[in-house]
């Protein structure tokens, strides 16, 4: 339980310096649930990202094992990219990050119409 663990001894800063970033939860999310994609069925799925942006995430992911990038010795060049066994371990924090990130959103609007209701009643 994180409620045992030492404030000066916590790594989440480590999982963070990963996982951070408007794009990676969203590639990670694509190759968890679709497998196996090339570079330009990622980029077609994720409306936005720019080809230099998603190269750098993922070579950074690629980096800590997290993405594993096969390149075919063909012409025109195929890469494919593939989410490693180690990389599936995020699937239950990346579940558990979407289940906070709807119950946030649900207590923000909560707090929201309360706030109405109060200035209306007042």
């Amino acid at each position: 339980m994180m409620a045992n663990i030492e404030p000066e001894q916590c790594r989440v800063d480590n999982a963070l310096g990963i996982l951070v970033g408007k794009w990676k939860p969203i590639i990670l999310l694509h190759l968890l649930k679709e497998g196996t994609q090339r570079f330009s069925e990622l980029k077609r799925s994720i409306p936005g990202i720019t080809q230099k942006m998603l190269t750098n995430q993922l070579r950074e992911l690629e980096e800590e094992d997290i993405v594993e990038r096969k390149v075919y010795p063909q012409v025109p060049p195929k890469v494919e990219y593939t989410i490693t066994p180690y990389g599936q371990s995020l699937r239950p924090i990346l579940d558990a990050m979407h289940e906070w990130g709807q119950k946030h959103i649900e207590h923000k609007r909560q707090l929201q119409e309360d706030a109405e209701k109060k200035q209306g009643g007042a």
